[in-house]
């Protein structure tokens, strides 16, 4: 079968490649590459003779005569393994990358030396030569096969068909997995180029004949590339069946063949056609694996049933063929067994068995989804469905410790309940409802928040199988929002049962809080005490409940007597246990506070419909104002949170019960009138009981219009005062007269007089009395500005009121006087206060003390997983300082931070009145120039704060408004975002290269941490507006949707004006450089949706009528983009982009994003090279480029029917010098030299892509609506 020698390209002297007289010199060769491999594999080498060797030993690839040479070694039994290894990578070289350039005779050479080594493959051949001998046959078949090669499964069959040859089948397994693997999974651009032969030959020669002929009987005959009917599917299930009959424990070649015949399995589920499964009788071999008595043979089963399971897009008949037979109770039994099995005991870990155990969890809710979405088509028959043993375990799995294991069946859970016929019949079955209750009740408790050495073995499992403290934190958020869920549909479907079943716990768990624990200590106080955690727990399942009820209230009802009848006997049921609620007394401040939110929720959910009820918890919060204990700090600190949450629940039941409110609108306001005249009241809390009152009025139902006004403009007038107040224009007519309205002329003054910027410890330096003085009045200056009472009534008329709605309406009326007056002075208090971080404006320090500025501004926070110790640690800490040189530099910075944060506030809540704000002619310019023009001043996280008011200003910006008011303030915005994000990544790197230790290594942690959420927020602010998904909708009564399509999108909006999309591009290209993963992830999504943008071509590149219309190039003809700014902007992604995307690829730090890097260069390539040739002159312009390659992959990237992939494994192919590799990878020799792995593959088998999903934050949603809170940002959460 070999093939005739060819004089030339592969320097074979003889038809099998073992030499003939002309040889000579050749032959001379191998005892050169022998000494040479000894050289590199001798430990006593020394380095110049290793490197020498390894030049060399790279230098024999290149040689025409490197094929025979390898040949030769590598089929030379008597030579030492580690020399067949490198024979055979020399063999690789030639295939990989001189094939091309081979004759038919000697293409057909080189193939006949691989099936001669493959028929002589051998049990002792290590499994490393084995596997490379597999991967060359697979080389030659991405070439060859289905044109020049049509009888390579007749040769596959022939070496299957091996008599007693175990090794011959693990063989040919190998090569059907990995020829699976590359066609359908790489991005090898020689599989790009033949994709469609290679992809029809594989469904050819895998499938059964029968399912062929069935699934397509009008396909063309093409060249014949099958042996025998039966397909590789059949005949791996047959040798499947044969192996796990024999004893798998004992028999490494039955073994070895059944991991192999699974592994093969693994590759073809997500792809072959479900009739072959059903036909051949996959399912039941591959379960009967799961049988098995080794546990690598039930690892690779279950894998096979995790791939084929993870489709999505079964339809009924495969669901009946494929599903539903393992919903019967045989196989009900079988997962039973397993997975009971596989539990582990958290002290003493089997990693083999938790891996399955997490496998395993994920398959059977990939089971469990498909009884969701298939119920309809489910048969009744019980003796083919065990519905309730399925049920059960289902129950088992979600019950299990881990909570890793357990997160995939509760998401399941929660579908399965939340299906319109499928949930109530569930929930109807106490046997599984009650228990599924009780687990998700009991993992409500902040598992966070319990001590790491605690012996709770669902603990100790969460530490094994997270990292940091975030993903800790993130993977819980997201489990007590699934559980949580879960509780709300039980309690939907069974609402008299489980809320009683809950508030009995609830009230059992407060009666008996502190038997098991001693009774309050305010000195040793802590939030995180186990009463607080139970209270925490208990009072989030009832607000999940209370959900619940609501929807069941709200549904659709089956009898309305009895449904009436219900409600009321659960009505009065729920008052009588908050009255006994009520009635407890607890010490704790944090118990207390969820007490009182609880109640709230009661008041304005369950029983709204009940006044009398909501004035006792009205009376509630009146009266429940505890003092604080200064001598005990924690302590006292929570009386403060409790006192902050009495406020915000008394503004909720003034938003959500007014009415109420309204019968009893002048006692309250005749008692608050007497608190405020009794002088004992703060200005907070002040403010928060007329904001109440406004409240009450302004979302009140039942009064007019005219007469609101009248009652609510008496609120108004004092902020009205204030604003005209002379000297408070005059204390904003200069930064100096601010400062001296702030105090900060004296704070500048004292920190000179006592020398703080000579004093390394703050924190040490107790204040003397005129610092003390001086902390009280920096503080008192606040609350005489107007800003706070500007912000709360702002508040309440914009809060949580959508658009077009009448208080809204209402509020515009309220407030259209008030803004012009309010803003001039509000962008003055803006600008200074942003200026205030400029030490070069402290102008009452010497210049060459100035540096202290910087000190005193530098915001103290506690970051998850980097700062040490706890959060209450650090709060504890901090207020231990309050009277020292520290907390005199956090009343300074407190001072700014108020002016500045009061601006966003209430920059932001005018924003919701539209025209009343965005209206002003003259507002933009000096808007842009308050909030940006001396924003480089502000921390990192400083910046987040006024990025997010940023986003907000344009998110509320009507539609018709947006040519005359954002082009400033966007335009700004970019370039600072650019030269902060870009400068910060920049300082970092230069930090990063001089080693830090102790509290300066903790710094630099914290900065990068931070510098990465600025750098998110910056680019998530980019994707937002150029979401190509993002359309104008109109968001009140007057403009409709159609009148809005006039005007260009967000998007286009940005995209055609040059003075925005170029600080806009400027930005994302930098940030293809930046080293955080994420954020470079997603600007490469959002450049390769822009660039098609730009290419403005008349007419389609294709022209073939004929061509999968799918995979045409769409020019985008965008309308809104003037054809000069096209121009240039092309000729900007065609240069600057793909010189940023070509440097990142060749970066290791970037080596998981280099498909993405490479598709983005793909893309400008195929929307340009028709329009210019700047991408192209670039690519050639890189070393090793070689223009008829680069123009040839631009011929196939543009031709029609290349798909994407395709396209990006040109680019990766013509770029394959410049990829960087990993650091692991690193300092590793090449891999034709290297350490033979015995392995053709690696699959990672520590976590798979769902438990990925659930260590990282849910999807945020795109809600433009009403959120104050959101301005709080990182200073709420952070700042001191």
């Amino acid at each position: 079968m070999a093939a005739q020698p060819a004089n030339g390209g592969m320097g074979m002297g003889g038809q099998d490649g073992r030499g003939t007289a002309s040889d000579a010199q050749n032959l001379e060769a191998l005892p050169k590459i022998q000494q040479a491999l000894d050289v590199v594999y001798n430990p006593y080498s020394s380095n110049d003779d290793r490197k020498g060797a390894q030049s060399f030993l790279e230098s024999i690839k290149d040689t025409p005569e490197a094929p025979t040479h390898g040949f030769r070694l590598a089929s030379d039994k008597n030579q030492s393994p580690l020399v067949r290894h490198y024979a055979l990578s020399l063999l690789e070289h030639a295939i990989k990358h001189k094939w091309a350039s081979y004759s038919p005779h000697e293409a057909e050479a080189l193939r006949n030396w691989v099936l001669q080594m493959s028929r002589d493959v051998a049990k002792g051949d290590p499994v490393y030569l084995r596997n490379k001998i597999a991967q060359l046959w697979v080389e030659v078949a991405k070439r060859s096969w289905g044109t020049e090669w049509m009888e390579m499964d007749s040769l596959l069959v022939q070496l299957w068909q091996v008599p007693d040859s175990a090794v011959h089948k693990e063989f040919v397994l190998v090569v059907l997995e990995t020829l699976s693997d590359e066609i359908f999974n790489s991005d090898d651009m020689v599989v790009q180029v033949r994709e469609k032969i290679l992809s029809k030959a594989s469904v050819e020669i895998f499938t059964p004949a029968v399912v062929l002929l069935e699934a397509f009987p009008n396909r063309e005959a093409g060249p014949e590339v099958r042996y025998g009917d039966e397909g590789w599917l059949a005949r791996i299930i047959e040798l499947l069946r044969q192996c796990l009959s024999g004893d798998v424990q004992n028999n490494e070649d039955l073994r070895g063949c059944a991991i192999r015949g699974f592994a093969v399995l693994y590759t073809l589920m997500p792809w072959v056609i479900p009739k072959s499964v059903a036909v051949t009788g996959a399912v039941p071999v591959i379960c009967e694996g799961l049988r098995a008595s080794h546990i690598e043979v039930q690892k690779a089963s279950l894998e096979a049933l995790h791939a084929l399971y993870s489709r999505t897009s079964l339809d009924e008949v495969e669901f009946l063929e494929l599903v539903v037979p393992l919903y019967g109770a045989q196989y009900v039994t079988l997962f039973r067994q397993l997975f009971e099995w596989s539990i582990i005991d958290p002290d003493d870990i089997d990693d083999d068995k938790y891996q399955l155990s997490k496998k395993f969890s994920e398959f059977i809710s990939y089971l469990g989804n498909y009884l969701e979405r298939r119920f309809s088509a489910l048969p009744t028959d019980p003796s083919q469905v065990d519905l309730m043993g399925f049920l059960q375990l289902l129950l088992l799995v979600a019950q299990n410790q881990s909570l890793v294991v357990s997160i995939p069946v509760l998401v399941t859970w929660g579908r399965i309940l939340n299906h319109h016929s499928l949930g109530p019949n569930i929930a109807a079955t106490a046997a599984v409802v009650g228990p599924l209750l009780e687990v998700c009740s009991a993992r409500l408790i902040r598992y966070e928040s319990l001590p790491e050495d605690s012996e709770d073995p669902t603990i100790r499992l969460l530490f094994e199988d997270t990292d940091t403290i975030p993903e800790r934190h993130l993977f819980l958020g997201n489990y007590r929002r699934y559980a949580a869920q879960v509780i709300e549909n039980i309690v939907q479907f069974k609402v008299s049962d489980a809320m009683q079943h809950i508030l009995g716990q609830t009230e059992n768990v407060l009666t008996h809080l502190y038997d098991d624990c001693p009774p309050l200590d305010m000195a040793n106080y802590s939030k995180a005490s186990q009463p607080v955690l139970r209270v925490d727990a208990r009072a989030t399942v009832i607000e999940a409940a209370l959900k619940g009820y609501t929807k069941w209230r709200t549904g659709p009802k089956r009898d309305g007597k009895q449904d009436a009848q219900e409600l009321g006997t659960l009505s009065s049921s729920l008052e009588g246990w908050c009255n006994r609620l009520l009635e407890m007394k607890f010490e704790d401040p944090l118990i207390r506070k969820r007490i009182l939110q609880l109640l709230v929720a009661f008041s304005t959910s369950v029983l709204d419909k009940n006044p009398s009820f909501m004035l006792k918890v009205l009376e509630h919060i009146l009266v429940t104002w505890p003092a604080t204990h200064p001598d005990y700090k924690v302590y006292s600190d929570a009386i403060k949170d409790l006192q902050t949450e009495s406020m915000v629940e008394l503004q909720r039941l003034a938003a959500r019960m007014p009415d109420h409110l309204l019968d009893v609108y002048d006692q309250i306001a005749a008692k608050v009138d007497e608190m405020v005249a009794s002088g004992t009241l703060d200005e907070k809390r002040q403010i928060t009981y007329q904001t109440f009152l406004f409240t009450i009025i302004h979302r009140s139902r039942r009064l007019d219009q005219t007469t609101k006004i009248q009652k609510l403009q008496g609120f108004l007038n004092p902020i009205r005062t204030q604003w005209q107040d002379p000297r408070l224009k005059q204390s904003l007519s200069s930064h100096a007269n601010f400062y001296e309205l702030m105090g900060l002329d004296r704070a500048q003054g004292y920190v000179m007089r006592k020398q703080m910027h000579e004093i390394q410890d703050w924190g040490s330096v107790e204040l003397d009395e005129e610092g003390k003085a001086l902390q009280i009045e920096l503080e008192a200056r606040q609350t005489s500005l107007p800003l706070r009472l500007t912000k709360s009534f702002l508040t309440c008329s914009v809060e949580k009121v959508d658009k077009g709605q009448e208080p809204l309406q209402l509020s515009s009326i309220l407030w259209q006087d008030c803004f012009p007056i309010i803003l001039p002075e509000l962008l003055n208090f803006l600008s200074y206060a942003h200026a205030s971080h400029s030490p070069n404006n402290w102008v009452g320090l010497p210049p060459e003390t100035r540096s202290v500025v910087d000190r005193i501004l530098t915001d103290r926070f506690w970051q998850s997983g980097i700062s040490e110790g706890s959060k209450d640690d650090f709060y504890a800490r901090v207020l231990e300082k309050k009277h020292t040189f520290e907390g005199l530099a956090s009343t300074i910075r407190g001072s700014i931070r108020y002016v500045r944060e009061s601006c966003y506030a209430i920059i932001y809540c005018m924003t919701r009145l539209d025209m009343q704000f965005y209206g002003f002619s003259e507002l933009p310019e000096p808007l842009a120039r308050a909030a940006l023009a001396e924003a480089a001043s502000l921390s990192s996280h400083q910046l987040i704060n006024l990025l997010n008011l940023i986003r907000y200003l344009v998110d509320h910006c009507p539609v018709p408004l947006r040519e005359h008011f954002l082009p400033p303030l966007l335009e700004a915005c970019f370039r600072q975002m650019d030269a902060r994000v870009n400068g910060e990544w920049t300082k970092l790197g230069q930090q990063q290269a001089i080693k830090s230790a102790g509290d300066d290594l903790t710094e630099e942690m914290k900065n990068e941490s931070i510098l990465r959420q600025l750098t998110y927020t910056s680019v998530m602010l980019v994707a937002d507006f150029l979401d190509p998904a993002r359309e104008n909708a109109s968001k009140d009564l007057k403009t409709s949707n159609e009148d809005l399509q006039k005007y260009p999108s967000l998007r286009d909006f940005c995209l055609m004006h040059s003075s925005i999309v170029e600080p806009l591009l400027i930005f994302c290209t930098r940030v293809v450089g930046t080293k955080d993963t994420r954020c470079c992830s997603i600007i490469l999504r959002v450049l390769k949706s822009v660039v098609p943008e730009f290419d403005t071509a008349g007419l389609d590149s294709t022209e073939s009528t004929g061509a999968d219309k799918s995979n045409e190039i769409k020019h985008s003809n965008n309308r809104w983009v003037p054809g000069a700014t096209a121009s240039a902007i092309r000729e900007y992604i065609s240069r600057d982009i793909i010189m940023a995307s070509i440097t990142s690829l060749h970066e290791p730090y970037f080596v998981e994003q280099q498909k993405e890097l490479a598709s983005l260069i793909a893309t400008i390539v195929v929307h340009y090279s028709h329009l210019s040739s700047t991408a192209r002159d670039v690519l050639v312009s890189l070393p090793n480029i070689k223009p008829e390659e680069v123009d040839k992959g631009i011929e196939f990237m543009i031709r029609s029917g290349t798909r994407s992939r395709g396209q990006r494994a040109v680019i990766l192919e013509l770029l394959r010098d410049l990829k960087g590799v990993s650091v692991s990878e690193m300092g590793k020799m090449s891999k034709s030299i290297g350490l033979p792995s015995s392995q053709p593959s690696s699959r990672k088998t520590t976590r798979s892509m769902m438990a990925q999903k659930f260590m990282t934050a849910p999807e945020p949603t795109n809600n433009n609506g009403d959120n104050t809170n959101g301005l709080d940002g990182l200073a709420g959460l952070f700042e001191v």
